[in-house]
């Protein structure tokens, strides 16, 4: 362990090794240089020098005045700990890529920490309560590539989870294991290649089967997350055509909805005008025309195969007014809804 010499009675030399031994272990931990006040009011910072993952030691600037960490502008050489982390990074006597895992990884167990204040104020009385409350937010989440939104969620969700199934750890992986199945759904509803994720969750589920204790799971859970979430990611790039098909197949699933433009392009990840101008220039229909050959469709199969009353195909096919929809119909069908049944039913 190095730092800067300055004159001090024996008593104060302890006092200062010990004050740099915390800071190796809390740069070490939380993956950024340490700052702390000395006995004598000055400042000491440190960085941890590793040998690539080993950490070997701290490198300690001590008797610093307190300005200078504390007004120093982003990036100036008067902010002393940036300064010590860039030196350090320059002269390869640390790793900036691990003290970077560290940092994310001290932020996961932050927002877990969080998740467990938020469930000592409103927990759930069962699991099922937690599924319930907290999945469509989650699924949400993930769609969206959301990945702050989804680690939230799902911190609170384990910490629920973890709480009510108590020390069964069998437990707790099954429960893990549905929560990757509903995030690997949502992921691949997103557009996320089914095949790369499927080679992802082969690995992942072997992976757990080795997990002996929860904060194991904890972070297996996590780190299927990111890997979902770089899935989603990389379908950012895919073709035009596969953001089409997930609006459309939207619409058909919704056709009793009032739906509209702008809500289909959301689906999309899409602008509205940009998605107009997609499902024009591939299908050359307008969303108002493909919106209603959906439904004029859906109205055509559903008055062949049931006996429902005419009003209520209108409804499930997202015409509130049954006159609207007759006419409707008979502009596009050619015939009336009552003549086109009878006609497909040989009456």
């Amino acid at each position: 362990m190095f730092g800067t010499p300055r004159r001090m009675s024996a008593d104060a030399r302890a006092a200062s090794r010990d004050l740099w031994r915390r800071l190796v272990a809390e740069s070490w931990q939380w993956g950024e240089p340490a700052l702390s006040l000395t006995a004598d009011g000055l400042l000491a910072c440190c960085v941890p020098l590793m040998c690539n993952d080993l950490l070997l030691g701290g490198l300690v600037a001590d008797g610093l005045p307190d300005t200078a960490c504390a007004t120093a502008a982003p990036g100036s050489p008067l902010n002393a700990a940036d300064t010590l982390l860039a030196w350090a990074t320059d002269h390869n006597l640390t790793n900036r890529a691990h003290l970077i895992r560290q940092r994310e990884a001290s932020g996961r167990e932050r927002e877990k920490a969080e998740a467990i204040h938020e469930l000592k104020t409103g927990g759930y009385d069962s699991i099922r309560e937690a599924y319930l409350r907290e999945e469509p937010a989650l699924l949400a989440a993930v769609k969206r590539g959301d990945r702050r939104a989804a680690r939230e969620i799902l911190n609170r969700l384990l910490v629920g989870i973890y709480h009510l199934a108590g020390n069964r750890l069998e437990l707790l992986k099954s429960l893990t294991l549905e929560l990757v199945v509903m995030m690997y759904r949502a992921a691949v509803e997103s557009g996320a290649r089914p095949t790369e994720l499927l080679g992802m969750n082969y690995d992942g589920v072997r992976r757990l089967a080795a997990i002996t204790d929860e904060a194991d799971l904890c972070h297996w859970l996590i780190d299927t997350l990111e890997r979902l979430m770089d899935g989603i990611r990389e379908y950012r790039d895919h073709p035009n055509t596969v953001l089409l098909q997930q609006a459309l197949r939207f619409m058909e699933e919704n056709l009793a909805r009032d739906l509209s433009r702008d809500e289909a392009a959301r689906i999309a990840c899409l602008s509205p005008s940009h998605f107009s101008h997609l499902l024009t220039q591939k299908t050359g229909r307008s969303f108002r025309d493909t919106l209603l050959d959906y439904r004029m469709n859906r109205a055509a199969e559903t008055l062949r195969r049931t006996s429902l009353s005419i009003a209520e195909v209108a409804r499930q096919c997202g015409f509130p007014d049954p006159s609207h929809f007759g006419k409707t119909f008979l502009r596009r069908m050619g015939a009336t809804p009552l003549a086109y049944r009878r006609k497909g039913k040989g009456i």
